[in-house]
């Protein structure tokens, strides 16, 4: 008898059809007088029922901006309270909020903004070096639908509104009533459009809608074990699902309270944070995870107020998931598996599982979820302990990719199959491990990198030929770039310069680490490239391991 690759999510916390407003009205009445936010760079902190009052604020300011129900409001901005308060009041309005990586630069802010039709922008007014705002003023004159831009600080320049002048707005003329406009707002709408690399060169937008996120965060929380005296320390970016579903909204759903680390990830920084707010929980990606064990701060008589976390984004080496166990306190950390395109997590790991599921599965699967191996040529479904495409069916994935029909028709099948172009095994007791990826994606602490699209970037400088970009081994950020060019006859070009090149054209995580100037690429007899190939060379070459 087969024993086939198929997982159907059995038990759990039921499914909710609410929308954000509902949700949030629920929590914030239930847990009002518990704190939920501490942002210690802004020296700000809110409980559920001033986040509640800050957010029907927000709802009321943003139809005085004319935002209406559908349309989309872009936020270009790191972690900070701002975030969350926009998060629940675009939803209550049945807008839809457009997450923008923070590391964006003009070109890929003005892809955004134009392929979402962002009627209003919200953004830091710089972030590193970068000025956001000069950046943001420079896209609004030539993007059609743009009509506002609010900063998040009161640094305002002409034609830039500032955060208190945008709440100011709440009252300045009357808005129809929140609560019925908030019942009209369908469960099954979208909530979210987060834009992630595409194999075409250009960002596609994930649309996830309220049942998507919310019930995801619900489930995710229900199997983590959170409560209401946890506190969870989130470094993890809100513009990615890891923070806005993970974080924020599985910490709401059990009444927990989420502490902001700052812009970037510090790790001498969140170790003084554990301490000082007493997390009992830490999220992040395996690099975090790393940087915390090999901080200059760190001490294992430190951080014992931490009890659980998650760990995910990329593969861990078991060494660091046991070290993080051991010396981070964190006997419930749990292993996981998601993309943004699954609202995220559809695999995940008890806490209370034994070690060696923690750190060689990614747990299994959600409830009120489908998963299956298949064989990514036939699509048949393969027997337990082979490996294949790890597909996904159920509540959390997404309605498609924002005006796309063709790549969200190739990502989900007629069945309703989410294809996740990862390669996995399931093992006879039902767990998941991921050993691969179909997709010539490469994930860099956390960030989804597609090369092609750093390619045809690379391809717009003269002295380039051709140029091919692959992942190799990083034992701190998962994986790295690495770039191999041809130069034009006549034409010169190092590894500096055409670093240097880069800088500031494009997000800095995606100029390639590791450079190699070439004459030839390794090819098949019919010329098409092997990667594989270059990745092997430039494995051997560095010396590199994972």
């Amino acid at each position: 008898m087969k024993h086939l690759s198929y997982a159907k999510g059995e038990g759990g916390v039921p499914l909710f059809d609410w929308n954000m407003g509902q949700f949030f009205d629920r929590q914030s009445v239930k847990h009002a007088d518990r704190p939920f936010l501490v942002s210690p760079l802004q020296s700000k902190g809110l409980n559920y029922s001033q986040l509640r009052e800050l957010v029907l604020i927000a709802a009321g300011s943003l139809l005085s901006l004319g935002v209406k129900p559908a349309d989309r409001v872009g936020i270009w901005s790191t972690n900070r309270v701002e975030w969350v308060v926009l998060q629940f009041a675009v939803a209550r309005i049945g807008a839809v909020l457009v997450h923008i990586n923070p590391a964006y630069r003009e070109d890929e802010l003005e892809y955004t903004i134009n392929h979402s039709g962002c009627r209003a922008l919200f953004l830091s007014p710089k972030f590193r070096t970068h000025d956001c705002l000069v950046s943001a003023i420079n896209v609004k004159s030539r993007a059609k639908g743009l009509q506002s831009i609010v900063c998040l600080d009161e640094q305002v320049v002409p034609g830039v509104m500032g955060w208190n002048a945008f709440l100011d707005l709440s009252n300045q003329q009357a808005n129809p009533d929140l609560n019925v406009l908030d019942q009209g707002v369908n469960a099954h709408s979208p909530a979210s459009i987060q834009y992630t690399s595409g194999t075409t060169g250009k960002p596609k937008g994930a649309t996830l809608s309220h049942y998507n996120m919310l019930n995801n965060g619900n489930q995710v929380g229900a199997r983590l074990g959170l409560n209401d005296f946890d506190v969870i320390c989130l470094p993890v970016p809100m513009f990615h699902c890891f923070g806005s579903v993970v974080g924020v909204i599985a910490a709401m759903a059990y009444g927990a309270c989420i502490v902001f680390t700052g812009e970037g990830f510090d790790a001498n920084h969140c170790i003084e944070l554990i301490e000082r707010e007493q997390c009992t929980a830490f999220y992040g990606v395996p690099m975090m995870y790393i940087g915390i064990l090999n901080a200059s701060s760190f001490d294992e008589r430190k951080m014992r107020s931490l009890k659980k976390g998650i760990m995910g984004a990329s593969s861990c080496p078991s060494e660091v998931f046991k070290a993080a166990i051991e010396k981070m306190h964190l006997e419930g950390l749990s292993s996981s598996y998601g993309m943004t395109e699954t609202s995220p997590i559809s695999t995940q790991s008890n806490p209370n599982d034994t070690l060696e599921l923690r750190t060689q599965t990614v747990g299994f699967v959600h409830p009120h979820l489908e998963i299956k191996i298949i064989d990514p040529v036939t699509r048949e479904t393969l027997e337990k302990g082979q490996s294949g495409e790890l597909c996904v069916r159920g509540y959390s994935v997404m309605k498609g990719y924002w005006e796309d029909p063709v790549a969200s028709s190739q990502a989900i099948d007629e069945e309703g199959w989410m294809h996740s172009g990862d390669l996995a095994l399931m093992r006879d007791d039902g767990y998941v491990c991921i050993v691969g990826r179909i997709k010539d994606m490469v994930i860099r602490a956390g960030e989804n990198i597609y090369p092609r699209e750093i390619e045809e970037f690379l391809h717009k400088f003269p002295e380039v030929a051709d140029v091919q970009v692959f992942g190799v081994p990083d034992p701190l950020f998962g994986e790295q770039l690495a770039a191999w060019v041809k130069l034009k006859p006549g034409f010169q070009l190092d590894s500096h310069s055409i670093h240097a090149k880069c800088k500031g054209q494009i997000a800095s995580f995606k100029i390639p680490q590791y450079w190699k100037f070439v004459d030839e690429f390794p090819s098949t007899a019919s010329g098409k490239v092997q990667k594989f190939k270059m990745r092997e060379i430039m494995v051997n070459e560095l010396n590199l391991k994972s």
